[in-house]
Formats: structure tokens, C-alpha cells, sequence
């Protein structure tokens, strides 16, 4: 019943303490105004069964519920409309920088480390509602997969599609992933812009050298974060084609060239992470999540609606109400 109702003034509820004093009070002022006749026998008197003198107390009844509208109308109940709307201040931009070679079918991260990617990076995704993102895929070239926006839906479908094609040229090409996703943020309005670069490998093709592409991040203003995938030592990797499609596996010394992605990840201000496993690849996007929080403004607005007017109406027509029984109905009996 009160439901999103509050009470501006409830020390007046204390006042209700009053009315079993006033029953109290009522009780014992009755009997005290109550004749007594003693007789020994009522014959020779007509007795009449009358329904009105039990009901006079009907209108002590009527002024105690008055008061109590009364008092609840002092405590000034309100109802408590609350909507919130938020502003984000501060956007950020992101770049996600993918290396969809064939190394990153290694098995070393479950079900293999371009999987266990995604669905880390989907979860980035949805926790990031009020910044723009999109994608890049690289392997021995580059290209957009997805420009950045905010429309999570697209990102998530287009990093849902992503997988290895023998289409894209064979190799890793850091500096052109890199490049290209620079190129996808340097007209950006955004006050914070950042690259999200992974690789599981080196620099092995490609015509833009690392060290340029990250000289242009940095003149851009564009902070990088780099990951290297890849357990330590030896991963089970696809090494061969098969004449049914399927690859082969083998053992495949695992190769990470982290002192270019440290290098990178410096220059431009941002942080070099590795990933050896599923749980830490989680707990990367975990922290960047965290190092880069874009800024919202929460503004919320409240609509009150005043309610002790019914009340004091209500308690009024209940007095009106015993002072018309009194001076009518219940004039010889009061």
C-alpha cells in the first residue's frame, strides 16, 4: 500500500499514541456519566429495542478516526517518482588489433587460442556499453573488419565471424595490423583512443615496419596495449594440410617477439601483458577494462506528488459527518 511513499515529517507519528489514551479516557468518562436505577421488577413498562442508543459511540469512533487522518496527513506522506539518466563525459575509442594467422589454431589455450580469444574479448565488449569500438584482423596483410562504433551488436556478430582463411597472405604482420588500426582512430574525436593489439608470434611480413606504426600511435595520441598468446615452450600447432582440408599437428616451438610488443606498448603509454592460458587471457581484459574506465555522470531527477490533502478532505467529511449525527439521529441520546 505505501509503496514509493515516504514521510517527510514521521515524528509526527508519535501523536498516534494518543488514541488509546483517548479510548482509555472515553471508556472511563462513559461509565462515569452512565445513571444507574435500581427497581425490583420492570413489569408495567413497555420495553422498546431500540438500535440507536448502541450505536452513539459511533461517533467517538468517527472523531478518533479523523484524528488519525489527521496526524498521518502531518507526517506529510509523498509519493517518490525516481528516474536516473546518465551522460558519459569521457568516450573512449577502441581499436581491436586480431592476428588471425594459422598459429593461433595452437591448442595450447582451449578449445585453441583464436577461440578462447573471442569469447574473451566478447565479454570485453559488453562491458564496455558507452564506448566505440572496432576491429581490425591482420596476419601477413591487414584490414578492417569492423570501423569503430557503438553498435555492440555489429562488433559482437563481426567478432563472432572472424576465423582463419587461407585468403589473407600467410605470416604476421605487427606493423601493418598496428598501422591500420591507427589509421582507423587518428580522425577520432574521442578524448581517450586506444589499441587492444594481440599476437602469437613476430614480425615476419608485411612492408610497415612496428617501430613506424607506433611512432604514428604516439603521434596520434593513441595508447596501445599489447598481449602476447602463447603457453611457454612448446604448443600443439597446425603444421601441415592434409588432403582433406583438415590441418596437421604437431610440436611447435612457441615464438613471441616480446620485446618488440614491450617496446610498442611503452612508447605509446600503454602496458605489455602475456597470456600463457585461458584464465589469464580473462584477466588481462579484466585489467584493461579497468585501467581504461570511461567516465559517467549518473543525473537523477525525482517527482514527488503531495498526498496529506485527501487525508485532511477524508478526516474533514468525518467530523462532518458526527456533528450532523449529533445534532439528528442521536440529539436525544447525547
Amino acid at each position: 500500500m505505501f509503496e514509493g511513499v515516504e514521510f517527510l515529517n514521521k515524528e509526527f507519528f508519535w501523536l498516534l499514541l494518543l488514541l488509546p489514551l483517548a479510548i482509555l479516557w472515553y471508556v472511563f468518562k462513559n461509565k462515569k456519566q452512565t445513571a444507574e436505577l435500581k427497581m425490583s421488577s420492570l413489569k408495567g413498562f413497555q420495553v422498546t429495542n431500540s438500535w440507536l442508543p448502541k450505536l452513539r459511540h459511533l461517533m467517538f469512533g468517527l472523531r478518533l478516526l479523523a484524528l488519525a487522518f489527521l496526524i498521518t496527513a502531518l507526517a506529510r506522506p509523498r509519493s517518490v517518482d525516481v528516474s536516473s539518466r546518465t551522460k558519459t563525459t569521457r568516450g573512449i575509442d577502441i581499436v581491436m588489433a586480431i592476428d588471425v594467422s594459422g598459429s593461433m589454431l595452437a591448442k595450447d589455450l582451449k578449445p585453441n587460442r583464436l577461440e578462447a580469444l573471442k569469447d574473451v574479448a566478447a565479454d570485453f565488449i559488453k562491458g564496455r556499453p558507452n564506448d566505440r569500438i572496432g576491429l581490425v584482423e591482420y596476419a601477413g596483410e591487414s584490414y578492417t573488419k569492423t570501423p569503430i562504433t557503438s553498435d555492440k551488436a555489429i562488433v559482437l556478430r563481426s567478432l563472432e565471424s572472424i576465423k582463419y582463411n587461407n585468403i589473407i597472405e600467410g605470416g604476421t604482420a605487427i606493423g601493418m595490423g598496428l598501422a591500420t588500426s591507427v589509421n582507423r582512430l587518428k580522425d577520432s574525436k574521442a578524448k581517450s583512443k586506444v589499441i587492444i593489439l594481440l599476437t602469437d608470434g613476430v614480425n615476419n611480413s608485411g612492408f610497415i615496419d612496428p617501430k613506424i606504426a607506433s611512432e604514428l600511435a604516439v603521434e596520434y595520441g593513441i595508447k596501445t596495449y599489447t598481449i602476447g598468446l602463447g603457453t611457454n615452450g612448446m604448443a600443439l600447432s597446425p603444421v601441415a594440410v592434409l588432403p582433406n582440408g583438415n590441418f596437421q599437428y604437431g610440436r611447435v616451438q612457441v615464438e613471441i617477439d616480446e620485446v618488440l610488443l614491450k617496446e610498442i606498448a611503452e612508447v605509446t603509454g600503454g602496458k605489455y601483458f602475456r597470456a600463457t592460458d585461458n584464465e589469464k587471457l580473462e584477466a588481462i581484459y579484466e585489467e584493461i577494462n579497468k585501467l581504461e574506465k570511461t567516465d559517467v555522470e549518473e543525473f537523477k531527477f525525482y517527482n514527488y506528488q503531495e498526498m496529506y490533502r485527501p487525508l485532511v478532505l477524508l478526516a474533514g467529511l468525518l467530523l462532518l459527518i458526527e456533528l450532523l449525527l449529533r445534532f439528528t439521529v442521536f440529539r436525544s441520546f447525547v
